[in-house]
C-alpha cells in the first residue's frame, strides 16, 4: 500500500529542488536538478515524479503542492528573473492531478522557514537575541538576490510573510572603490542593484572589475572558483573580492533592518555565505551592518544570522501547505 504526499518545490535560477512531506511534516524524499539541463520546469517535474516512483512507497500524485519560486507572483504565467522558464500553474496542477497548486516567491518560502528555526540552525554575527514581538528581516544571495519579512502576532509568531524584490533597490556605494564599482557596472547595465553585487554573477562581477582596479591578473572564470580561491587564501584578487562582497552585504542587511524596523533580527539566507562562513566571520559585514550614523546604536542590538539549515525553500514550502 502506497502513502499519500504533498509535493514541494524551491525553483531558483540554478537549481531546481523537488520534494515530498509525509504525514509528520517532514521532507521524506528530495531532488535537486540543475536548472541548465532542462528546457522546462515540466521535464524537469517529469525527472522528479519518475525517481520517486523509482524509489517506491509512495502514490503516484500528490494531495496537494507548493511551488516556491524565484520570480514575482503575478499575473497569469510566471517568468523566472535569472532562468528562461516560465511558469503556468493551471498546466503544473493539471499535471500533478490537482485542482490547484500554491505557488508563492522563492524568499516567502524562506520567510516561512524563518519560522521554524531554532539556535541551531544558524551561526550568529553578533548582536543581541532579538525581540519576539518585533519584524524579522531576510535577505539571501545566490543566483540572484533575494529579500522578505517576517512579520510576528502579538502571541508569537504568525507566519505573515511579505515577499518584495529588495535585491533590485539601488546600490549605495559607501568608499572610493565601492564608487569606481557602480561606475564599472553602470557603464554595463545602466540601473545598478545591490543584486548585481550580492550574487554569483556579482562575484564575477566584481572579480572583473578589481582585476582592472588593482591591476591583477584574474586566474578564476566562475564565482564558484573565485569563493575556493578565497578561502584558500592564495590569490590576493579573490580575497579582496569576498572582501568587497562581504561588506556590501553588511550595507544591505543594516539597510534592510532600518527599513523594517527588524529588531527581531536579520537573517542570511541563500546558497553563498554559508559556503564562506569563516571569510564572513573575519570580515567588516557586521562592522558595515552598525555603520549607519546616529543609529549606530539602534542596529548595536539586532543579531544577525546566517542560517545554515539544508533544504530551506522546501521546508518553508511545507510550512505553507501546514498553514493554509
Amino acid at each position: 500500500m502506497t502513502s499519500s504526499w504533498k509535493m514541494v518545490a524551491d525553483i531558483g535560477g540554478s537549481n531546481a529542488r523537488f520534494g515530498l512531506v509525509n504525514a509528520r511534516g517532514l521532507v521524506a524524499f528530495s531532488k535537486t536538478f540543475a536548472v541548465a539541463d532542462f528546457p522546462t520546469l515540466e521535464e524537469a517535474l517529469n525527472q522528479f515524479l519518475s525517481a520517486l516512483r523509482s524509489a517506491g512507497g509512495w502514490a503516484e500524485l500528490p494531495t496537494a503542492a507548493c511551488f516556491a519560486l524565484a520570480c514575482p507572483i503575478q499575473g497569469q504565467t510566471f517568468h523566472f528573473t535569472n532562468s528562461p522558464w516560465q511558469v503556468v500553474p493551471d498546466e503544473l496542477a493539471a499535471a500533478l492531478g490537482l485542482d490547484a497548486v500554491a505557488v508563492i516567491n522563492d524568499f516567502a518560502a524562506i520567510g516561512y522557514a524563518v519560522t521554524e528555526l531554532a539556535p541551531a540552525d544558524w551561526v550568529s554575527l553578533g548582536g543581541g537575541d532579538g525581540l519576539a514581538s518585533e519584524p524579522v528581516g531576510v535577505l539571501g544571495a545566490g543566483t540572484g538576490l533575494g529579500v522578505c519579512s517576517v512579520i510576528p502576532a502579538r502571541s508569537g509568531w504568525q507566519p505573515q510573510i511579505v515577499a518584495g524584490e529588495g535585491g533590485h533597490v539601488d546600490f549605495a556605494p559607501q568608499d572610493d572603490l565601492e564608487v569606481a564599482l557602480y561606475h564599472y557596472l553602470a557603464s554595463r547595465y545602466g540601473h545598478v542593484s545591490v543584486e548585481r553585487i550580492l550574487s554569483g554573477p556579482g562575484i564575477l562581477e566584481t572579480y572583473r572589475f578589481l582585476s582592472e582596479a588593482l591591476d591583477k591578473p584574474r586566474q578564476q572564470d566562475s564565482a564558484e572558483a573565485i569563493s575556493m580561491s578565497a578561502l584558500a587564501g592564495g590569490e590576493v584578487l579573490a580575497t579582496e573580492t569576498l572582501a568587497l562582497f562581504c561588506r556590501v552585504l553588511g550595507s544591505a542587511a543594516g539597510n534592510l533592518a532600518l527599513t523594517l524596523g527588524a529588531r527581531g533580527g536579520v537573517y542570511i539566507a541563500g546558497g553563498i555565505v554559508p559556503q564562506i562562513m569563516g571569510l564572513v566571520q573575519a570580515s567588516e559585514c557586521r562592522k558595515r551592518f552598525e555603520d549607519k550614523g546616529r543609529f549606530a546604536r539602534y542596529l548595536a542590538d539586532i543579531p544577525l544570522r546566517v542560517i545554515t539549515r539544508d533544504q530551506l525553500g522546501l521546508l518553508g514550502a511545507g510550512a505553507y501547505l501546514r498553514c493554509t
